[in-house]
């Protein structure tokens, strides 16, 4: 070989390391997949350029008061007893106090069966309820109204939410899946949901990307007879065993 050809063979090689290397990148953040756990909260940065932060882990006292918000899977739909639903089961795998706020078919946009949507509820909560930490559940019941005025109701609700408990910590659950494979609509609003929490430094954790119900499970987890789509009464446990481990990973 000439000696010219040597830097060549060099250059070749270094390419092939660059490319290899990136390959490797490309694979580790799919596997990883940072966008779907909590603490991929994203703010403003310089000149309006959106930075990764770190939220702050939620500080709970030993038994806390938690104010669980939601529709119809927070009210315990489907369960052989409303309070066998995930809401109620959760203070016993958990260790919290609960206070169960769930209405069937309410949404942000849409009213419920028992009452109205989530603004118009919020903004009627006693305060003096004064919880530790509120997690606010759903909702796919808005997946059939347009995508238009979305965003303002979630944020309304939301700014009613932070009148009403001041002093209360903020977890978003977003939707679940219902049916499978997960509709496209409800994977807009938990796209929507996730970048209203960021955007105010709260913490949300997403069933649909972090796969909570799976080709594998649904059958136990989703009864889709009498149930019309909702957790039984097995799933039920499932989901609050699924959300004590969330939020116990937020508090550390």
């Amino acid at each position: 070989m000439r000696p010219a050809d040597h830097p060549r063979a060099r250059r070749s090689a270094w390419m092939i390391g660059v490319l290899a290397l990136a390959v490797a990148l490309v694979v580790s953040v799919a596997v990883w997949r940072p966008w779907t756990t909590p603490a991929a909260v994203v703010a403003a940065g310089a000149e309006g350029v959106a930075v990764p932060v770190a939220a702050a882990p939620l500080e709970l006292p030993e038994n806390p008061t938690v104010l669980i918000f939601g529709d119809s899977w927070t009210y315990g739909s489907a369960a052989s007893t409303p309070t066998l639903g995930y809401a109620y089961i959760v203070a016993e795998v958990a260790g919290w106090t609960t206070i169960v706020d769930g209405v069937r078919g309410s949404g942000y946009l849409k009213p419920g069966l028992d009452g109205p949507d989530f603004g118009t509820r919020i903004a009627a909560l006693d305060p003096a309820l004064d919880p530790d930490l509120v997690i606010v559940q759903g909702s796919i019941n808005d997946r059939r109204l347009p995508a238009d005025g979305y965003r303002e109701a979630v944020d309304a609700a939301w700014d009613a939410l932070v009148a009403v408990y001041p002093r209360a910590q903020i977890v978003v659950l977003g939707p679940a899946p219902q049916v499978l494979p997960v509709e496209a609509a409800t994977a807009r609003i938990d796209r929507a949901l996730e970048t209203a929490a960021a955007a105010r430094g709260w913490w949300y954790i997403s069933p649909v990307q972090d796969e909570w119900i799976t080709p594998e499970n649904y059958a136990a987890v989703i009864d889709t007879g009498l149930g019309r789509d909702h957790p039984t009464t097995q799933g039920h446990r499932y989901l609050a065993e699924h959300l004590a481990a969330a939020v116990g990973a937020l508090s550390r």
